[in-house]
């Protein structure tokens, strides 16, 4: 089968074939650099006329563009239904306020898409299952503004697969973010359930026996610390230099939150964000603490509410799902 590559180097051999003598080598330099500019483009448009951008609108409700020279095709739309003020400054959606979804052609499957997507904090979680659930990747989540009214963040997102998929779970995506919005047109800023009690009084016994560790204990609370070895700049890090998971627990066990953050590889993101988000576990952030580090580590913070042991539990999933805990399963009741 003949490909976009292929295509390319028998253009420029044919070109070649046709240049005459140059005089000077900066001709000569100008003249490959030209043909190679009119390749790229060349294969670009190829990669977008494979793409079926009638079925991207169809299928997300959105009238896209083609951007021939990077053959790319890209849909999106301003977060124009919720009034957002920044510093006491009405924000016009064109200032940052745009989500949108690009789709090019795959290398290992027949496309990839990539996306930005505007959120308010009542919205995150439930988009952030419906993406995973549809097999699109969260591979950030993180504010753009400070002081904004109501509080506005972003969620980032990528897939490969058949562009009929992709542009289906982009689609889940966007009417999810309608849903919610239907159902409470103002942005809620609460998780909600009960109170939680004044002072703190959890037990430590059962969340050391589910984690197979001693907690911390302070004040009523207990917080669990797993560090995840790694080096940065050829220097060794660990727990103490800031590269763990923990998760910390206040209330009482019957009425609990929990609170944490998770050190990840980039293999083992998507999947414990899966399992905290099927076991109920809110995630406020994902984004990385360090440059320079290796392997890669991603962190993500997030936030539960309910039964302590249920919350541990929950955890735990996520810690067994990233290899951060050697243990079988889960302790039963």
């Amino acid at each position: 089968m003949w490909s976009p590559l292929c295509c390319c180097v028998i253009f420029l051999g044919k070109l070649e074939g046709n240049i005459p003598h140059m005089k000077t080598s900066k001709t000569t330099a100008r003249c490959w650099l030209l043909m190679a500019s009119i390749s790229l483009i060349a294969v670009a448009r190829s990669f977008a006329a494979e793409l079926d951008t009638a079925k991207i609108d169809q299928i997300t409700g959105l009238k896209g563009k083609l951007n021939e020279k990077e053959g790319a095709y890209k849909v999106t739309f301003p977060r124009d239904d919720v009034k957002v003020v920044v510093d006491g400054w009405t924000m016009p959606p064109f200032m940052g306020l745009g989500t949108w979804a690009a789709f090019t052609k795959g290398v290992h499957a027949e496309a990839m898409v990539m996306g930005d997507t505007v959120l308010f904090e009542d919205e995150v979680n439930p988009v952030m299952s419906v993406a995973l659930e549809n097999g699109l990747s969260v591979t950030a989540l993180h504010n753009h503004f400070f002081f904004d009214h109501p509080k506005v963040y972003f969620m980032h997102i990528a897939g490969e697969g058949a562009t009929q998929q992709l542009a289906t779970a982009v689609r889940k995506v966007y009417d999810k973010i309608k849903e919610v919005r239907a159902a409470n047109p103002k942005p809620q800023d609460t998780f909600g359930g009960s109170s939680l009690p004044e002072k703190n009084s959890i037990s430590p016994g059962p969340l050391n026996e589910i984690f197979g560790m001693s907690g911390e204990v302070n004040n009523g609370m207990v917080k669990f610390t797993i560090g995840r070895p790694a080096t940065m700049h050829g220097v060794a890090i660990n727990n103490t230099m800031g590269v763990n998971t923990w998760a910390a627990f206040a209330g009482s066990d019957a009425n609990a939150i929990v609170d944490g953050d998770f050190a990840v590889t980039e293999d083992g993101l998507q999947p414990v964000l899966k399992e905290l988000r099927v076991s109920g576990i809110n995630i406020v952030a994902i984004h990385s603490h360090m440059t320079h580090e290796e392997p890669r580590i991603l962190f993500f913070h997030y936030w539960g509410r309910g039964a302590a042991k249920d919350l541990a539990q929950a955890v735990k999933g996520g810690l067994l799902v990233g290899g951060l805990l050697e243990v079988s399963s889960p302790v039963q009741d």
